[in-house]
């Protein structure tokens, strides 16, 4: 287990590209095993759980080419499929959360799949009815092997339905999709999720020779063909990562550029960004966050303390309401954190806390934050990081903060974030990783 050692008050400057959007990678890669021939994936991140999921579609017999350093191409001409029911890959398939989605592509193509109890995140719930039911409805079956602790997934034929999903899953969605491509008949997917690497995979797949209406809406309709051919594809850039950036880059005083941000796709979150008085300049397909000595955080037209709550898209994302709730510390204001999604999110906040900032927990669900006002008023702690979005809000926290602040466990951060220390101490942060 690794450790930051963050000395806070140094402010950026210049210029960060954001790595390509981790959750849109997942998706990606996992729907390479659809056709036995190669897709080529470029901008992919050089993250931890991105990494492993490589290896595990190496595992598996996927032939994994790396062409560049974000470059991969991918043929799963010959799949092993007895190597998915040993304790290795139900281990390591248990361990990282994104393989659940292995079950829509190998059950479409192969008609097997096993899914252990997926892990990830200790962010509370997150539940798989969505994938099981949708799956379900196109004809496979789920039977619980109490020796393996897995479920093994099996399928003569998928066959086109009509399933109105119970929520709008990012992962289920996909989940589903991939299945449906290859299934017989018509599929019609409402409530569908329809967030920008929702939108990303069912292009690529059309490029591949699948047939998907209603891209971009909650309502999809799918005729399934009888195979996909290769193709390449090019992933969006992080919006989490540049929210994140956005949120160093008020909370230091900074002045930072944000490269090739593709502004388009990043929905509600700049006038989200705006609302807690963050000044963002956009030039071409890039953001300027110009130098902030402070920021005051809006209300409703009525006067009311203005409240940032997470939603599917096109709403905000619950990835991005923990660094929201640390950049209101500083802000002239107070507002109200309400995570809908996950109940365990925000039990970070006693550290944020300890810094000196004011909040008030008010369930697991929701935290009002008290700003105080002044860029580097935080003091330093020592700090550890239980998931990926915490971490990158401590890490925020400490890089504003006076003194030097130690967050252990940056695993987590790794899992999400492409060499940040480095990429960070570039344009002025202080940053040194130490592996305990």
């Amino acid at each position: 287990m690794s450790t930051f050692i963050v000395e806070g008050g140094h402010r950026l400057d210049g210029e960060i590209t954001p790595q390509g959007a981790k959750n849109e990678a997942l998706q990606i890669l996992c729907a390479t095993l659809l056709t036995p021939d190669k897709v080529t994936v470029e901008n992919i991140p050089d993250i931890l759980d991105i990494n492993n999921l490589i290896s595990m579609l190496c595992e598996m017999g996927v032939k994994v080419e790396k062409i560049s350093p974000n470059t991969y191409s991918f043929q799963a001409s010959d799949i092993n499929l007895d190597y998915i029911t040993t304790p290795e890959y139900i281990k390591k398939s248990a361990s990282l959360r994104g393989s659940v989605m292995f079950v829509g592509p190998m059950v479409a193509r192969f008609g097997y799949a096993v899914l252990p109890k997926p892990g990830g995140d200790k962010i509370g719930r997150r539940r798989l009815d969505t994938h099981f039911i949708g799956i379900n409805k196109l004809g496979a079956e789920f039977e619980y092997n109490t020796e393996q602790h897995a479920y093994e997934i099996r399928a003569n034929e998928l066959k086109g339905t009509y399933m109105l999903l119970d929520e709008a899953s990012v992962t289920g969605t996909a989940n589903i999709i991939m299945a449906a491509v290859l299934a017989k008949g018509t599929t019609t997917i409402y409530n569908a999720a329809c967030e920008p690497y929702i939108q990303q995979l069912c292009r690529m797949l059309c490029r591949m020779g699948a047939k998907i209406e209603g891209i971009g809406s909650n309502l999809l309709t799918i005729h399934g063909v009888e195979s996909l051919h290769g193709t390449t594809h090019r992933i969006l850039p992080d919006m989490i990562e540049i929210g994140s950036f956005i949120g160093m880059a008020a909370m230091t005083g900074s002045h930072i550029t944000l490269k090739n941000v593709s502004y388009n796709d990043l929905g509600i979150m700049p006038d989200s960004f705006k609302r807690l008085g963050i000044e963002l300049q956009v030039k071409g397909d890039d953001i300027v966050i110009p130098q902030h000595d402070g920021y005051e955080i809006d209300t409703f037209m009525d006067g009311s303390i203005m409240t940032f709550a997470d939603a599917p898209w096109p709403g905000l994302s619950p990835d991005l309401l923990s660094v929201f709730l640390v950049v209101a510390t500083q802000a002239r204001g107070s507002v109200l954190i309400h995570q809908k999604m996950f109940e365990s999110r925000l039990f970070f906040v006693d550290k944020l806390i300890d810094m000196g900032a004011q909040i008030i927990l008010c369930d697991p669900h929701r935290a009002a934050v008290i700003g105080s006002g002044r860029l580097n008023s935080l003091r330093a702690t020592n700090m550890v990081s239980p998931d990926i979005r915490a971490g990158i809000a401590m890490l925020i926290a400490a890089m504003s903060a006076r003194g030097t602040s130690h967050i252990h466990n940056i695993d987590q951060i790794d899992r999400g974030y492409e060499n940040i220390d480095k990429r960070l101490n570039a344009i002025g942060a202080n940053i040194m990783r130490v592996s305990n």
